[in-house]
């Protein structure tokens, strides 16, 4: 394997946790009933094509896209739809989903269900595209991007890189390491599809060396195979947030997206593992995204597990399949500690973004008391993306969105790095996202006229 790299700019080196990095995946129980959101997308919700009555099998299209930024949904499992109607999801407001009571665990007849390694790739680029739009696939490292924009590159750009960010630097999480030790073929499969759909000629897995068990096992199957020519693993240094697209392709490439642009401007194109997993799923055994593999951890939980979960399944049913609720809880976070989101209501429906749900103790959690800024400038050295977190959360706070906007507030990743070195514990990241929501929309407005 190449020798280790990293970004060069900021970055911060919280405690890792990796605590459930060496449980195997376990396949969770089929629900008695799955609630399934429509909107599991990163843009507009799906539109249901299904009502109450309906019998359904797993795999069947329910949901379809509305609008570019959209993502088909299907169905996770087999049954009756028993309603249409709304429920509260882990952002605390009220969504539409379809409800199903399972029936049995019937499966569309066309997709292949077996565990046979298929590794023709025959469907052309076009076909792959489609195939990946259709399935419902999105970015499963938390963005939920539908992938199928991602794949679909400008004429007028060029895919030189496939960039696989396997780095899964967030604390705690472990899904996508569990899922390279125990489906590297099928991931590597993966990999050569991507690289089809965007006629790229090499593909580079960026991977922090805390998981070099899977990082040297993706390396000898590469090197022992000649079908995965083409694709190197990359080691990086554990350092947070390395798996920032940005990030990504600055320490694999030594390329630097320019401010306002993206990833494809410096020739790349960048996917998760869990996607990529998804898309070997989609073209090879015609399957769609209708489950995916969640951490479910905590320094107070009995048993931190990875589950292989079907979508619509309660968030409850795995954290007591992981020991339960422990007592003094005062924070579940769906997602990991530093981009993840916590929730306010214990019981949420899993869907294509939940890649982990963390569970904290009120000792864990404790608020901490808001001091003045000292003017120290550790955010700014902190800060991956070169910006200035301290004015711009203090031009957001006064609502200053001209002077955000040319302080490249949109360029933030929203990676946390910022507040967690801050000694006065300002929430800067909740300003800086207040800021980008107000400057995103006027820059959106000021577009349309």
């Amino acid at each position: 394997m190449n020798p280790k790299k990293t970004f060069p700019k900021g970055g911060v080196h919280p405690e890792e946790n990796k605590l459930s990095s060496e449980q195997p995946i376990i396949t969770f129980p089929i629900p008695k009933q799955a609630i399934i959101p429509l909107g599991q997308c990163l843009g507009a919700p799906a539109e249901a094509i299904v009502k109450k009555g309906d019998e359904v099998k797993v795999g069947q299209l329910i949901g379809t896209a509305r609008g570019f930024i959209s993502a088909n949904v299907h169905s996770s499992v087999s049954g009756k739809v028993t309603k249409v109607d709304e429920v509260m999801d882990h952002t605390g407001y009220r969504k539409p989903a379809i409800f199903i009571d399972v029936e049995g665990d019937e499966w569309l007849e066309d997709i292949d269900t077996s565990d046979t390694l298929i590794k023709d790739i025959t469907l052309s680029r076009e076909e792959i595209i489609d195939r990946v739009k259709n399935h419902g696939i999105v970015g499963m490292g938390g963005a939920t991007f539908p992938t199928n924009v991602k794949l679909s590159i400008p004429k007028d750009k060029k895919a030189e890189f496939v960039i696989i960010n396997a780095a899964e630097c967030e604390p705690y999480l472990t899904c996508d390491n569990r899922l390279l030790l125990e489906k590297p073929n099928e991931f590597l499969v993966g990999v050569k599809v991507v690289m089809k759909a965007v006629d790229a000629p090499k593909a580079i897995i960026g991977i922090e060396v805390n998981k070099i068990k899977a990082a040297e096992l993706l390396d000898n199957i590469i090197k022992g195979d000649s079908y995965f020519s083409g694709i190197e693993v990359q080691p990086l240094q554990t350092k947070y947030p390395q798996g920032g697209e940005k990030q990504l392709i600055k320490a694999c490439t030594g390329r630097e997206v320019p401010s306002g642009k993206l990833p494809i401007e410096t020739g790349c194109v960048v996917v998760n593992v869990a996607s990529t997993y998804a898309i070997y799923e989609a073209v090879q055994k015609n399957k769609p995204l209708i489950s995916r593999v969640v951490t479910v951890t905590g320094k107070s939980v009995k048993k931190p597990s990875n589950f292989l979960v079907r979508f619509g399944t309660s968030s409850m049913e795995l954290i007591e399949a992981a020991g339960g609720l422990p007592e003094n809880i005062t924070n579940i976070i769906n997602g990991g500690p530093m981009m993840g989101k916590s929730v306010s209501i214990s019981d949420f429906p899993v869907i294509k973004g939940t890649s982990g749900i963390l569970v904290m103790t009120d000792k864990e959690a404790q608020p901490r008391q808001v001091g003045n800024c000292l003017r120290c400038g550790k955010c700014i050295n902190a800060c991956p993306m070169g910006l200035e977190p301290y004015l711009l959360s203090r031009q957001a706070k006064n609502n200053l969105f001209e002077d955000t906007e040319a302080s490249n507030i949109m360029d933030c990743i929203e990676c946390g790095s910022c507040e967690f070195t801050c000694p006065a514990n300002i929430p800067l990241l909740d300003y800086i996202r207040y800021g980008k929501n107000k400057t995103g929309q006027i820059i959106r407005s000021r577009n349309q006229k």
